[in-house]
């Protein structure tokens, strides 16, 4: 997760057992900016972004390399903080949050890194196994069995006891896909989930997210350049220059898209 060393609660759900009010967004940002670096060399990374997202829905973020589509990524991932304006996530305001805070959001969420961040030391169903690990309400239940099922869904039901540097790279960013999604999230963020994934496993894969975003209401956002798996989401934003495109903006680029992946 984070590279700060920081404790982090175990077994919580966060706000304390609470769910949002019906008709509230699960994530919204009203005039968030966010600054790389200091002095001459400050770079300002994300411009004034207004954006709300509700229960259930999957948002695909697209536009140009380095635009600022990580950095805002990792920031609704509780990864990084909100410097100005407002962030609030499952209800709870983010600016000026602490890392316990952070750390308890961090529970509710399931990120999928694009560099898979596997334990190269634990095979893939202890790898998937560690996000359950940090729930109580999974203690009482067979950890290994809900690893395994998660792994069988991703297509890797046998491979299962394979250490990482045993497997492809496909099949490494799904232990990571089935790491992220067995706790069953209320959030699940994926950096370029499919990038290193065949069109049948990618195909799999945004299935799955279709299925937890029905049946759980599970909020999903997906910073992707894979023109193949567009027709998932409930809706495209477009990060430009840190900044979100205009609606015609959006149109023109979403369509040029489709047709590069079509």
């Amino acid at each position: 997760m984070s590279s700060e060393s920081e404790s982090v609660p175990t077994g919580e759900t966060w706000p304390a057992g609470e769910s949002i009010p019906t008709g509230e967004p699960v994530i919204s940002l009203s005039h968030v900016n966010h600054w790389f670096g200091s002095g001459d060399s400050r770079k300002h990374a994300l411009k004034d972004i207004t954006l709300d997202i509700q229960p259930g829905e999957i948002v695909i973020c697209t536009g140009p390399s380095g635009s600022g589509k990580t950095t805002l990524l990792t920031m609704l991932g509780g990864l990084r903080a909100c410097q100005d304006g407002s962030l609030k996530i499952l209800g709870e305001e983010l600016h000026g949050a602490g890392k316990e805070v952070l750390a308890k959001l961090r529970l509710n969420v399931g990120f999928i890194f694009q560099a898979h961040n596997l334990m190269m030391f634990l095979n893939a169903r202890k790898n998937v196994r560690l996000s359950l690990e940090l729930h109580d309400q999974y203690y009482e239940q067979d950890m290994d069995r809900l690893a395994a099922e998660m792994l069988e869904k991703v297509g890797l039901g046998d491979r299962e006891d394979y250490f990482p540097a045993n497997l492809s790279g496909g099949q490494r960013q799904r232990v990571a896909i089935a790491r992220a999604m067995v706790a069953q999230p209320k959030i699940l963020l994926g950096d370029e989930p499919t990038a290193a994934l065949d069109k049948e496993s990618g195909r799999n894969v945004v299935n799955l997210m279709r299925e937890m975003a029905t049946n759980h209401k599970t909020t999903i956002i997906m910073v992707t350049h894979d023109n193949k798996i567009l027709d998932v989401a409930d809706r495209i934003i477009i990060v430009d220059e840190g900044a979100l495109a205009s609606k015609e903006a959006e149109a023109v680029f979403v369509g040029r898209m489709r047709e590069t992946g079509s």
